[in-house]
This record gives C-alpha cells, sequence and structure tokens, in this order.
C-alpha cells in the first residue's frame, strides 16, 4: 500500500484549492437564486393565494434540480452530448408533467402518500392547512425523474475520464451508456405514461379540452425528439443496424416494465410513497432485473441473442461480491410470488387429499401451516435456487454461502473483530434507543437521527480500512432487513407480530403500517454510493456519499434546527437556515478531516478494486484529477445537496446521496 508524507498532504490541499469559472459561476447563482427565493416567499405569505401560486411555481426543490442538472451537464464533455440532451428533456418534460398534475385531479386515482403544507390567512392572520397527496407541491416527480439518468451520466463522465486507463475499455463504457439509456427510457415512459392519464381525464372535462390539446402537442413533440435523439446515440459506434434494433429493444423493453412495474407499487402499496419515490424505485428496480436478464443471457453463448448483440451490450466486469449481492436481493425481491403460487399449491393439495377441505384450506392460509410453508420456501430460495443461478453466472469453484464463509477468514484479523465491533454497535444502540423512543417525550424524527450518526460510527472504519467486506455487509444486511419486513407484511408466525411491534417504535410520518421503509432508506443511502463507486473510481470522496450527506449533514441540520432555528426558508415548511448551514459547515468539516486521513492511509489509491500493477498508472494521475475535485467544487456539491435537504418533502435518505454522489462524481 503506498504512503504519504505531510508534504504530500500538503501538496493535496494547494491542488484542492484551485477554483474554475464553472464554479465560480455555479456558486454565485447558487447565492443569488437562494436571496431571490427567500425574498418572494416573503414578499407572497401576505396572501393565501399567492402563497399556493409562488410553491406551485418558484418551488426551491424545482430549482435545486434544475441547478443540480445544469452543474452535471456544465460537465459533460462533447463526446457525451446526445446523453446530455436526452438529460434536458427529460427534465423539461418532468417538470411540464408536474406542473400539469398539480392542476388536475386526475392522479388521484393513485393514493399517495399526503403532505401537508401551512399557509398564513388573508385577513384574520389564521394557519390555514392544505393537505396534497399525488397531486400538487409533493409528487415529487421532477426530482424522482432525473435522479438517477443524471447520476448514470455523472458516472458516465468520470468513466469517460478513465478510457485510457487499462481497467476500463470501450466494452465497459459502452455497457454503461446502454444502462443510461435504459434508465433514462424507464423514467421518460413513466412520464408518458402520466400525460396518458392526465390527457384522458381532461377529455372528459368540456373546459379543459383545448388546454389538453395544447398539450399533448408539445408532449408529443418531446416524446418524439427524445426517441430521436437515443436512436442517434445507439447507433454511434454500432457495428450494424441489427445491433441497433435490438438495443432500441433492449431499451424499450425496460420503459414498458416501468410503466408496469410504478403501476403495481402505486396500487399494491397506497400511502406508501409519492409519485417521485416510487418513480426512483421503479427505475433503480427495472435496471437491477434488467442488468440481472443481461448477465444471465450472456452466460446462454448465444442460444436466445445473437453475438453481435453479447459482445456490446453484456460484457461488463463483475466481482463474486456483486454477484452475490444482487442473487441476495433479487432472490427475496421476488420471494413473495414464489410464495403465493407455492401457497396456492399447498392448498390445492390439502383440499384435494382431505374430507374437510374447507378447514384445510383455512388452516393453509392463516394457521402454523402456512409459517410452515413460508420458512420451507424461504429456505429453498435461498440455499437452492439463488445460489444455482450465482454458480451459473460466475462460475464459483464451491458454494456461493461457503465461498462467503472463506472470504471472511481470508483476512481473520481484521475482519472478525469488524463483526465483532458492528454487532456490539447495534446491540447497544438498538436497545438504548429502544427504551428511549417507549418512554421519552423527544420527537421521533430527531430521535430517529441518532440511527444516523451510529450510520456513521459502523460504516466509516469498515469503508476505509475493509472496504470490499463492507459491501457484502451492506447486501447482507439489507437481506435481512427485506426478511423480516416480508415476515412482518405477512404476519408470518412467530416472528411477524414480534417485529411489527418493535419496527413500530421507529417510524415516523413517512411509514406506514403496510411498508415500513425509514430503515431501508437509509441503509440504502449509505450503501448505493460505494456499490456504484466499484471499479474505477478518481474521485476519493464519491463512496462517502451516503455516510457524509445523511450521517453528518442531515442529523446536525436537523439538531441545529430543532433547537436554534429561528429563520425558515419558507412559511409552509419546518427547515431552518440555521439547520441547512449547519449541515453545509459540518460536512465541509468532515471533508477537510477525511482527505488527510485517506491519504495517509493509502485509500485515495488502493480504492475501487485496482490491482496493483496500475497503482503506478493511478500515482501518475491522481494529481491531475484531483486538482479539478477541488475545494470549491466541493463547497458546490454539499451546497446543492443541503438546499435540497431543506426543500424537498420527498424521502431525503433516498435522493440526497445520490445527488450528493453524482455531484462528487464530477
Amino acid at each position: 500500500m503506498p504512503e504519504f508524507s505531510f508534504s504530500n498532504i500538503k501538496k493535496l490541499y494547494q491542488q484542492l484549492s484551485k477554483p474554475t469559472a464553472v464554479d465560480l459561476w455555479f456558486l454565485y447563482l447558487i447565492v443569488s437564486l437562494c436571496i431571490c427565493y427567500r425574498s418572494l416567499s416573503l414578499v407572497f405569505s401576505s396572501s393565501s393565494a399567492m402563497a399556493v401560486v409562488a410553491t406551485s411555481f418558484f418551488s426551491g426543490e424545482r430549482i435545486v434540480v434544475l441547478l443540480f442538472i445544469s452543474r452535471v451537464l456544465f460537465s459533460a464533455p462533447l463526446s457525451l452530448f446526445y446523453e446530455g440532451l436526452a438529460i434536458s428533456l427529460l427534465g423539461f418534460f418532468a417538470l411540464f408533467v408536474e406542473i400539469s398534475a398539480e392542476n388536475s385531479n386526475s392522479l388521484s386515482r393513485f393514493k399517495t402518500r399526503v403532505r401537508r403544507f401551512v399557509v398564513p390567512g388573508v385577513f384574520s392572520g389564521e394557519i390555514r392547512v392544505f393537505s396534497v397527496g399525488g397531486p400538487g407541491a409533493s409528487s415529487g416527480i421532477l426530482l424522482g425523474a432525473v435522479t438517477l439518468p443524471t447520476v448514470m451520466l455523472s458516472r458516465l463522465i468520470q468513466l469517460l475520464r478513465a478510457l485510457p486507463s487499462p481497467d476500463i475499455g470501450p466494452e465497459e463504457f459502452g455497457y454503461l451508456k446502454v444502462q443510461y439509456w435504459a434508465i433514462s427510457t424507464s423514467c421518460f415512459s413513466v412520464l408518458v405514461f402520466l400525460c396518458l392519464v392526465l390527457w384522458h381525464s381532461a377529455n372528459n372535462t368540456t373546459s379543459l379540452r383545448l388546454h389538453s390539446v395544447r398539450d399533448a402537442k408539445f408532449s408529443l413533440f418531446i416524446i418524439v425528439f427524445y426517441a430521436a435523439v437515443c436512436s442517434i446515440s445507439l447507433a454511434t459506434n454500432a457495428h450494424s443496424g441489427l445491433s441497433v434494433a435490438l438495443k432500441l429493444l433492449w431499451v424499450l423493453c425496460h420503459g414498458f416494465a416501468a410503466v408496469r412495474l410504478i403501476q403495481h407499487i402505486l396500487h399494491t402499496f397506497p400511502s406508501c410513497a409519492s409519485i417521485g419515490e416510487a418513480l426512483l424505485v421503479t427505475a433503480g428496480l427495472v435496471l437491477y432485473f434488467g442488468d440481472m436478464l443481461a448477465y444471465t443471457l450472456a452466460k446462454v453463448d448465444g442460444y436466445l441473442m445473437p453475438s453481435e448483440f453479447d459482445s456490446v451490450q453484456y460484457k461488463s466486469k463483475r466481482t463474486e461480491i456483486s454477484t452475490i449481492i444482487q442473487g441476495m436481493l433479487l432472490g427475496l425481491l421476488l420471494f413473495p410470488i414464489f410464495f403465493k403460487f407455492v401457497l396456492k399449491i399447498w392448498g390445492d393439495f390439502a383440499s384435494s387429499t382431505n374430507s374437510e377441505a374447507r378447514a384445510a384450506e383455512e388452516r393453509t392460509v392463516k394457521g402454523i401451516d402456512r409459517s410452515l410453508v413460508f420458512y420451507i420456501s424461504l429456505a429453498i430460495t435461498l440455499i437452492l435456487i439463488v445460489p444455482t443461478w450465482m454458480q451459473f453466472v460466475q462460475d464459483f469453484d464451491l458454494h456461493p454461502f461457503l465461498w462467503v464463509f472463506v472470504f471472511m477468514f481470508t483476512e481473520p484479523l481484521k475482519r472478525l473483530p469488524l463483526c465483532i465491533y458492528w454487532v456490539g454497535v447495534i446491540s447497544v444502540s438498538v436497545l438504548r434507543f429502544y427504551n428511549i423512543s417507549k418512554n421519552s417525550k423527544i420527537e421521533r424524527i430527531l430521535l430517529r437521527k441518532y440511527y444516523h450518526l451510529m450510520a456513521v460510527l459502523m460504516f466509516l472504519p469498515g469503508l476505509i480500512f475493509q472496504p470490499n467486506f463492507l459491501d457484502l455487509a451492506f447486501g447482507a444486511a439489507l437481506a435481512v432487513f427485506l426478511a423480516l419486513e416480508i415476515i412482518r407484511v405477512w404476519r408470518i408466525w412467530p416472528l411477524g407480530q414480534l417485529v411489527n411491534q418493535f419496527m413500530n417504535a421507529f417510524t415516523d410520518h413517512r411509514d406506514s403500517d403496510l411498508l415500513i421503509v425509514s430503515h431501508f432508506s437509509l441503509l440504502l443511502g449509505c450503501a448505493l454510493p460505494k456499490w456504484m463507486s466499484s471499479g474505477f473510481n478518481d474521485r476519493p470522496l464519491t463512496p462517502f456519499a451516503g455516510i457524509l450527506s445523511l450521517g453528518i449533514g442531515d442529523t446536525m441540520a436537523s439538531i441545529v434546527g430543532h433547537k436554534y432555528g429561528v429563520l425558515r426558508w419558507s412559511k409552509s415548511g419546518k427547515k431552518t437556515v440555521e439547520g441547512t448551514a449547519a449541515g453545509i459547515t459540518s460536512v465541509l468539516a468532515a471533508c477537510s478531516v477525511l482527505l488527510p486521513l485517506l491519504a495517509s492511509t493509502g485509500f485515495i489509491l488502493s480504492q475501487g478494486d485496482l490491482v496493483e500493477s496500475n497503482v503506478h498508472y493511478m500515482n501518475n494521475t491522481a494529481s491531475t484529477r484531483l486538482q479539478e475535485q477541488h475545494w470549491l467544487s466541493l463547497l458546490i456539491a454539499v451546497t446543492l445537496s443541503g438546499l435540497l435537504e431543506a426543500y424537498t418533502a420527498q424521502l431525503d435518505n433516498a435522493f440526497i446521496p445520490l445527488v450528493f454522489y453524482s455531484l462528487l462524481c464530477l
């Protein structure tokens, strides 16, 4: 592992302090827009009607999202012109759909989570409370539609810088490019579906028909333009017309799957998420399932797909850890379908072999038999079906679970103490905070911020000293959460009721009895930046995006804002200027401590699965790459993430780490 002297650390700081004109322009633009929005909020606060209009068209969330998109677009090279143009079209179309949804009740058919905001009265000064469901200010359509495609574009920009590297080839870059278009088309297809819902409602209302025709023409133009841009981009550097056609078909299948999946999510889990949050989850799941399908088809050796499409579409470097994580998570997500199928077969079998068919069916559905079927089905899925797929696609020499056991004991003096440390932190924290949550009068949302601090204590040592092992630990923890949530939702005896009672002690207004998402979002918010930083990564802070933004920034913003906050960003929200400033300052302070620590431990050169033969290459290029990630650029990333936390009504644990990661990649 390379060593760094104090002189090199000083040189690193000097390199990180060189601003560019783009960074200065963005910093000036951010400050100006914050001042303008604060002034507009004060001006419009005297009238409830004007306040609603101001909240609708001068939304701070929209301004921050547009700044976020602009920052990424300004960093994109000319070779990614079509991808940047697609992001612009996607953002413009999403903004159009979100504003149209606010002026219509068409999306009320989707029972989304309700947000309440406060507006002062016109004459009496009384406080009026408005509830907004799917349509309205809390839909989050713009933020949900552009987040993951913009993250993928940032990753493309980062990977493009590495093309001279021996680790990155044109095949892997082409695969990531197809993934970008897959997730972008997924989000765009959902927007088209929402537009169709709005048009159908408008056509049933005579007063809105003319307006609907005009909107339909505009939307049709955006759709045709986006399709043309996508086709041209995929046709670039294509081997043949058949390859282009298959790529377009692959991308289009993602779009159809996304439309079907978001309908299923919104109807199966009513009042559990906004449309923007459902769109984020939908796009992520479709991309993850599509990646698994592509990975599986690549192993079929051309029986289902032509070999030329296989060479362009599916070549991507995989590790055993990533395959194990993907198999476990997707296996658990698909398990409810498998369990319903097994339960139906078991019920039919019990009914046909028992004279008391009705009693047997009732016992199967609600009794102990149902629990036994569940646990047996879960064991078959995790021990037999999922490992079989892993061995098929990755060519494990032994059973994947045995591989995990061998991997843990490869460095037992480092990994076993880390596991003991994690178990100790979890045990002490959960028992302590569970008792506090039952007896204390502290607000639930503030109490749960201590779990964010616990995430810093748990994940930071593992990320610095055992990053690969932390990847596996993230996947194992998320798999346990998924299994326990399935048991809780299905009320599986004997753990279902116990898990439900325990989890209810940590819920807040964003959770429902049907689905508890807070713990998922916190874990995924910390894990996704680390998983996405695997492979080539010339930005040392990107794996820490979730820990910094949630564990430090969000926590300090909530604590300081709750205790000392006076100036509110808007009359309709609870977020304060003092809390946002504290969050931004704390993240910058943490980065000032973390960067020299990473340099002194050699993390900057050893991260990202780089082999020893490539250390010399990274040593020659690291200083040049780190010059771009100077402190002013970091300030812009932290500020935009902090402002998003202040203004958004969406699930901040899910969006803020992704936005922060995307900005750190530039």
